[in-house]
């Protein structure tokens, strides 16, 4: 009923080459389905069909309707079958390629979140770089990609994305904690975490001190997003992550996440991607939904 049954009856006339057969087929009255055909070519203003001695030809104007009723009837059949699929509980299995900081906060609350729900679908976990991410995905290696700064592709497409800032990651205790934005050359005067030249963020945290002309040796080097949180964590050094990085931890309360006041870190662009146009069953858009959702309750979080 969400689509008018004259669509059905152009495509059936189209494929009998007569009213009459269609009428049969689809248990109508031909002067029923002629009556539709002849109101909607008046509103066209466009003949769609030539009516010969021996049935209907479609004119080169119903042969564009044609397509665009097969197109839309075939769309309507795909989303009452996706409705359908709802009402069952999926299975299979729904990989997500990420990254090690993603993986261990909003990517495992999320699956937590998700499994408890749907218990008969498996969830791979896999963590590379941005552009194996990219890669993975393209290849149908795995069905989500979730990272920062993955390399546009028109081979992807992008479910939801966030121009996000990295900022200054510490204790609670720190001395520089109760400041709620906090001066680069401040944290300078503290032990620093730096990720290493592997990571994308090294260039993003080193070109923002360079440029605020601040000369800094980092304490630390790592390319290890954890291994960046536990030395916050246990001491007074400070790292610099997103805040979707540590979202866990902001959550229970062992790191807080302040801005930088005066020299803003480039934009590091977080995306939820998955290949443009592929079939993507009803595992994998619940998984995708759950994730969404648990990267918005990072946005809405807790200001610390």
């Amino acid at each position: 009923m969400l689509h008018s049954r004259l669509l059905l009856y152009i495509d059936e006339v189209a494929r009998c080459g007569s009213i009459r057969a269609a009428g049969a087929r689809l248990h109508v009255a031909p002067s029923a389905i002629n009556r539709q055909l002849l109101l909607l070519e008046k509103e066209l203003g466009e003949k769609l069909f030539e009516r010969m001695p021996r049935g209907m030809r479609l004119t080169p104007a119903g042969e564009v309707l044609l397509a665009h009723a097969r197109r839309t009837m075939r769309d309507y059949r795909e989303a009452v079958s996706a409705m359908r699929d709802l009402h069952a509980l999926p299975s299979g299995e729904v990989a997500i390629a990420t990254m090690t900081g993603l993986a261990s906060g909003v990517v495992a609350a999320a699956t937590a979140s998700f499994r408890a729900r749907y218990p008969e679908v498996r969830i791979s976990i896999r963590v590379m770089s941005s552009h194996d991410i990219l890669r993975a995905v393209q290849n149908g290696e795995a069905d989500l990609g979730l990272g920062f700064n993955v390399p546009p592709s028109p081979q992807l497409e992008t479910c939801w994305q966030l121009a996000t800032r990295l900022g200054a990651v510490l204790a609670p205790t720190h001395p520089l904690a109760p400041m709620e934005t906090i001066p680069l050359a401040r944290c300078a005067a503290h032990p620093l975490v730096f990720a290493d030249r592997s990571m994308t963020i090294h260039g993003i945290i080193a070109d923002t001190f360079n440029e605020a002309g601040i000369k800094v040796e980092p304490a630390f080097r790592t390319n290890s997003i954890e291994t960046m949180k536990k030395l916050a964590v246990s001491g007074d050094a400070i790292a610099f992550l997103s805040k979707f990085d540590m979202a866990e931890e902001r959550q229970s309360g062992i790191l807080v996440f302040r801005p930088v006041r005066d020299r803003a870190f480039s934009n590091n662009i977080l995306a939820l991607v998955r290949r443009e146009g592929h079939g993507h069953g009803p595992a994998g858009l619940l998984f995708a939904e759950e994730v969404l959702g648990t990267l918005e309750s990072v946005v809405r979080g807790p200001v610390g």
